[in-house]
């Protein structure tokens, strides 16, 4: 029997007034509509990964489905050829042994389901996030309980090797209850292919590597990692468009920290920390996730326990951030956020209040309304295919 991860926060189900069914969306669908993918925690009733209907008109989901039943599917890769989705089963026990599991799986457009290829182990607990490189020859795995990274072949078929490279980290931050260890959290790929970054919230730094795009094989790379400050808890991370810029959410100081990329020898260099915590919420609070809009205008990031949204301009020059205002992110304790194609509507995964919330956005101010929301148990992220 496998056991359930239970990293980080624990949450119950929190009272929210949702309506609707609930849903994600995967791929283009009859009339124009799209499909999105939604992964879930299975400790409450949802059963593995959903798919619903989307209409990028009215910003509506439609009928839910299960497409795939899995444990813990808590976070979703798509890979570039749009065929292959990489699951990350955050779980704490797999096959009898201490560790997650990744797992492949091939998306019939048709259905709207997903069939899987094969599973490994992730080597390490709680696998909280995956991601392919930009051939969708190899993909990675940040494992949060077991404080380390791995990353895999992906054959042609979409099959995953056994890991590739294993990095485990060591040591602790200054946080005695949220950092006693390290917390791999993220795995980003360098928009030129050239290095995975891996966001480590235990020991406050972004681990960077050089990869072998061919063989996955990954190199730490000189200098090895960026330091945030003391505390902050690197939790994801975000390339702006351009390259030349990137973003990173730390979960303990609620902030977004913009980071100089330097492409040729992997370097990240601090530009500017805004924290997005209102100044009159009392309480403890924790950032969580960042995207960007396809002009690279406005980045919109969420904050937990406070529940918000944090729209920011973005300047073309220097990459810098301006807060421009505080929105309900329409539910409680939001764990991803995403756009959908179109660009109209930022969809969230709130756990806490089991719902998805939709959002208009005005692409001209980015300026957020919260709409229709969609229960669902415990969703956790969202990826439109």
């Amino acid at each position: 029997m496998r056991q359930i991860s239970r990293r980080g926060f624990i949450f119950g189900s929190a009272a929210f007034s949702v309506v609707g069914r609930g849903g994600f969306a995967l791929a283009q669908g009859v009339g124009g509509g799209r499909r999105l993918l939604v992964g879930t925690q299975t400790s409450g009733t949802s059963k593995g990964v959903y798919s619903y209907s989307f209409d990028p008109v009215t910003g509506e989901l439609g009928a839910r489905a299960l497409a795939a039943e899995a444990d813990n599917p808590t976070f979703l890769a798509l890979a570039p050829n749009g065929r292959t989705v990489l699951v990350a089963n955050e779980l704490d026990t797999y096959e009898g042994k201490s560790g997650g599991a990744v797992s492949s799986y091939t998306l019939d457009r048709a259905n709207a389901r997903l069939i899987k290829i094969n599973e490994v182990a992730s080597m390490g607990g709680g696998p909280c996030h995956v991601a392919f490189d930009h051939t969708g020859r190899s993909a990675f795995a940040a494992n949060y309980g077991g404080g380390n990274a791995a990353s895999f072949s992906v054959g042609v078929d979409g099959r995953l090797s056994a890991a590739v490279s294993f990095y485990q980290y060591t040591g602790q931050g200054p946080d005695k209850e949220r950092q006693k260890g390290p917390h791999a959290h993220r795995v980003t790929v360098s928009p030129d292919n050239r290095f995975l970054l891996v966001n480590d919230l235990g020991l406050d730094a972004i681990h960077v590597y050089r990869l072998d795009a061919g063989t996955a094989k990954l190199t730490l790379n000189d200098p090895p990692r960026w330091r945030s400050a003391p505390g902050a808890g690197p939790r994801s991370l975000q390339f702006h468009p351009n390259g030349r810029f990137a973003y990173c959410v730390t979960e303990m100081a609620s902030s977004v920290v913009v980071l100089r990329w330097n492409a040729r020898p992997g370097v990240l260099e601090t530009v500017q920390e805004v924290v997005m915590r209102p100044p009159e919420f009392q309480g403890v609070t924790a950032g969580d996730d960042i995207v960007i809009d396809r002009e690279a205008r406005f980045a919109y990031a969420t904050d937990r326990f406070d529940d918000i949204i944090a729209t920011f301009a973005i300047s073309p020059e220097s990459g810098r951030l301006t807060l421009l205002n505080r929105a309900s992110c329409g539910g409680k304790v939001p764990r991803h956020l995403t756009l959908d194609p179109s660009g109209r509507w930022l969809l969230v995964a709130n756990q806490a209040s089991d719902n998805i919330a939709v959002l208009s956005r005005d692409a001209r101010t980015g300026q957020l309304t919260v709409g229709k929301s969609y229960s669902l148990s415990r969703p956790q992220c969202l990826v439109f295919a």
